[in-house]
């Protein structure tokens, strides 16, 4: 059986004060609440998320300054609550719906069986430069 890992496993800021809510509709398969259960200590200097679980609520921070992101109080069905951290110095949010799509993207790396962290940071980079204009987005073919 694999350890979890606990708050205590890195250094880590609650959520401020300066936080929203919003409700997350998605299922998670038995297998998936194992994964998330387990949590994840990052390994390298791309993997940018600490995460863990107490109780039935998921806590996600960034690695790097350990500030708290989301917060998902995992409910029984497919409705959950999440806080974000809505703190202009501490995260980069844009509304409800950017986090709602952003933290959709992060469960479905998270919740594979292997972590693929450099994946997801290359998916996160790409997202970040297009919606910078850095890079254009992919035009519908037809």
């Amino acid at each position: 059986m694999e350890t979890s890992v606990k708050r205590s496993d890195w250094q880590t800021l609650p959520m401020p004060e300066e936080h929203g809510t919003f409700t997350l509709e998605r299922q998670f398969s038995r297998r998936e609440r194992e994964i998330l259960r387990r949590g994840h200590i990052p390994q390298e200097m791309e993997d940018k998320w600490f995460w863990y679980m107490e109780g039935d609520k998921l806590y996600a921070h960034r690695s790097w300054t350990g500030y708290c992101i989301f917060i998902i109080e995992i409910g029984k069905g497919n409705q959950h609550k999440v806080t974000v951290n809505r703190n202009k110095e501490q995260s980069g949010s844009a509304g409800d719906e950017a986090d709602r799509v952003a933290l959709n993207k992060l469960l479905d790396w998270w919740c594979q069986p292997e972590y693929d962290y450099y994946g997801e940071w290359l998916s996160e980079t790409v997202d970040n430069l297009k919606a910078q204009g850095v890079i254009p987005e992919e035009e519908n073919e037809e």
